[in-house]
């Protein structure tokens, strides 16, 4: 994704509201289960181990997008659930790879972060005395010990939604299985799959976007269309209410990704996208009634030269100036 891009949706993306929106529609179909004040912004650099070469340990560093922790109270408790959101201006045909390794790290950092609380509260227990050890907790077993991670622990859920703001369809894989090319099920029924769970303007109809309550209808509504000067018109008058007050970032979003053309103040809080498209409009027609007449004074400057007619006569019927004309008609001066 271009950097201008990147940074532009990502900065749209954080904003709770717009968060809440994503997960809302995904998982609950646009109800408004998910509420922007339950999000808590996470760190979301997530780092890896892997072996390298000769057995060395290469640190490597990787990046969600945006992620936040959804903690509510459900029959009397609190749960929590990691949301993660990968934003994609182009294809990426290694998305269900790239989302299943940030899923796979946030889930053994969960571990990680386990054991190190154990680790802690077992080192605080010996420092106070064996009296005081034997009083508070369970001793691990040796599995427990081993992994850092107990009987009793349990892991916060990591769901991951890729948005693609392209117009076009996204026609990368959707899961794991479909970058492989195995046909034998009983190799298959060995592996697990890891599906992309995908929002897409193009493979969404207009009744699937309006569920989404935020900005992000008016920014999936406008890229699916921005391609479809006719369809776009539509859109924009049916939901002129909308568009006429759009909050600047969606606004960026959209000019950013389909380069529309759209002016506005950046200073401005308020966008009014009906009006900025008006312009756009006339000026085009603008442009193209100059370049009629243009065509149109060229052709008569032409027929005019094969009467016979000399460029100064010729320059004075067309209407402009005598260099233009011999340029039109390759004459040097």
């Amino acid at each position: 994704m271009p950097l201008r891009a990147d940074t532009i949706t990502k900065d749209y993306v954080k904003d709770a509201g717009v968060f809440a929106d994503i997960f809302n529609y995904y998982i609950y179909g646009g109800r408004q289960v998910i509420l922007p004040e339950q999000l808590t912004e996470r760190d979301s650099t997530k780092i890896a181990l892997p072996y390298g070469a000769d057995g060395a340990v290469v640190p490597v560093q990787k990046f969600r997008d945006v992620q936040k922790l959804y903690a509510a109270m459900t029959d009397g408790k609190m749960e929590y659930v990691l949301y993660g959101a990968e934003n994609q201006a182009e294809i990426h045909y290694a998305m269900p790879v790239k989302n299943n390794l940030y899923d796979a790290l946030e889930y053994a950092g969960q571990v990680e972060e386990a054991a190190k609380s154990h680790r802690k509260e077992m080192k605080r227990k010996k420092e106070e005395g064996e009296e005081s050890a034997e009083e508070g907790g369970k001793t691990p077993s040796a599995g427990e010990f081993l992994s850092g991670f107990w009987v009793e622990d349990r892991l916060i859920p990591s769901i991951t939604v890729t948005i693609f703001f392209g117009s076009e369809e996204w026609d990368g894989p959707l899961s794991l299985f479909e970058m492989m090319d195995v046909s034998d099920p009983d190799v298959l029924a060995c592996m697990d799959n890891y599906h992309v769970r995908l929002i897409a303007p193009a493979q969404m109809t207009d009744e699937e976007i309006m569920k989404f309550q935020s900005s992000l209808r008016e920014v999936m509504l406008f890229i699916k269309y921005s391609k479809d000067k006719e369809n776009l018109s539509r859109v924009l008058v049916t939901n002129e209410k909308r568009f006429r007050e759009l909050e600047r970032r969606a606004a960026d979003v959209i000019e950013t990704i389909t380069n529309s053309g759209i002016k506005y103040d950046e200073s401005e809080e308020v966008v009014d996208v009906c009006q900025a498209i008006r312009e756009i409009r006339m000026e085009e027609r603008k442009i193209g009634e100059q370049d009629g007449e243009l065509k149109k004074a060229r052709e008569a400057a032409e027929n005019l030269h094969e009467m016979g007619l000399d460029t100064d006569k010729i320059a004075q019927v067309v209407g402009y100036a005598v260099e233009t004309v011999k340029g039109w008609l390759g004459i040097e001066s």
